[in-house]
């Protein structure tokens, strides 16, 4: 049973993903937001600049790690609201300064795509997610793995909402590329 993905002459089995330890490469990794405000006539779209993380294969296959995303790096290119979402009306970044996903089992499932389950910890409260993400990268030194998730902050206690203008749906889409560490 083939588990590749054809849009990349560098693609391979995520099956076939060599056992061992795993670097985040913070260059060829990504984390974008998405968020409908002003009664969701406005999508406001950010990215966080630093990132870090590593993950472990197992010799079944299956995989596990943690991604660590510093909250302060939050940019969408308006200081006044960036400042905003570092307070604790958002992220509270002087109490909170990183949101964390750990990945407690990450399996591949056909087609170049891999199920992704694991808690994530934004300001202090962990909750359950699950996702699956699509490979666009598999060699015997990197993968790269993709994935849109909805997050709905009110379940971390963001429940800042003058006047009722935000929706509560953000939209995470993550591109995190690994590089297999050298023993």
């Amino acid at each position: 049973m083939s588990d590749t993905t054809s849009n990349s002459p560098h693609s391979g089995s995520l099956a076939d993903v060599a056992a061992g330890r795993w670097t985040l490469d913070p260059a060829g990794t990504t984390v974008r937001i998405q968020h409908k405000t002003f009664w969701g006539l406005v999508n406001v779209k950010g990215v966080f600049t630093e990132v870090s993380g590593d993950g472990e294969v197992l010799a079944g296959g299956s995989a596990h790690g943690s991604v660590t995303i510093d909250a302060a790096s939050v940019d969408t290119k308006n200081a006044k609201r960036d400042t905003h979402l570092r307070s604790a009306d958002f992220f509270d970044v002087d109490k909170h300064p990183s949101l964390v996903f750990t990945a407690t089992d990450v399996t591949p499932v056909g087609n170049g795509t891999a199920r992704v389950t694991g808690d994530l910890t934004v300001i202090g409260v962990s909750r359950a997610l699950s996702f699956t993400a699509e490979a666009s990268e598999v060699s015997a030194d990197a993968v790269t793995l993709t994935a849109e998730i909805p997050v709905d902050r009110k379940e971390f206690g963001m429940t800042w909402n003058q006047a009722s203008m935000l929706k509560p749906l953000t939209f995470v889409t993550i591109t995190a590329r690994f590089t297999r560490r050298s023993s």
